[in-house]
């Protein structure tokens, strides 16, 4: 059996500790702030030990904290946790890798995904996350996962601008030349021809013939 290790600390009072208990938002605590107060009250330690709900080899451990610390010693100590699986440098590396985009021929990929970036981090920190963990990452880097709306690689910018321009201005568009690709009819020349006249034009509130 452990020697009893005697309160040597005469900061407080027991009606002091007891003030302090009642004013604490952490039960265990309240309960360490208790004990101390019966101790030095003359209570035994076993007697003291029982009524807040600890064993006597608890009791002597928080006497020593409590010699060594005062009041604040009784606080519980919150566990340090995991160490961060990326140092600071290796996660500004990854925000500029994310922000550069993937290169196709050597990542095979057009757009960073979480299980993309997966592998990056395994093959270049030997670092193995699960995608939840990299998807946080991005969000602790300010990186959004928001991507641009996809087009067709064969769209006709100049054709495109010309149709907004005329359906902004209501005249009507007219016929568009378009590819063998598109359904219309067959011209003089073999080119494809498709009437986007409409019918009917909405300008101004009023229908148009």
């Amino acid at each position: 059996m452990s020697a009893a290790v005697t309160i040597t600390r005469t900061d407080h009072l027991p009606s002091g500790l007891r003030a302090l208990a009642a004013k604490s938002d952490d039960a265990a605590k309240t309960r360490r702030l208790l004990a101390i107060a019966l101790v030095l009250e003359g209570a035994s330690r076993l007697a003291a030990a029982r009524q807040t709900g600890m064993d006597r080899q608890t009791l002597r451990d928080w006497v020593v904290r409590y010699n060594e610390g005062g009041v604040d010693g009784l606080a519980s100590r919150k566990p340090p946790g995991a160490s961060p699986k990326l140092s600071p440098v290796q996660l500004t590396e990854l925000h500029d890798l994310v922000l550069a985009g993937p290169d196709p021929k050597a990542d095979k990929v057009v757009r960073w995904r979480c299980r993309d970036l997966r592998e990056v981090v395994t093959r270049r920190f030997c670092v193995t996350v699960p995608e939840r963990t990299i998807a946080k990452w991005l969000r602790k880097l300010q990186l959004t996962r928001l991507q641009p709306r996809p087009f067709h690689p064969k769209r006709d910018e100049v054709a495109q601008e010309a149709f907004k321009k005329r359906a902004r201005i209501g005249d009507p568009p007219g016929a568009v030349e378009t590819d063998r690709a598109r359904v219309g009819q067959r011209g003089a020349a073999g080119s494809f021809l498709v009437d986007l006249t409409p019918l009917k034009n909405v300008a101004h509130g009023r229908l148009r013939t």
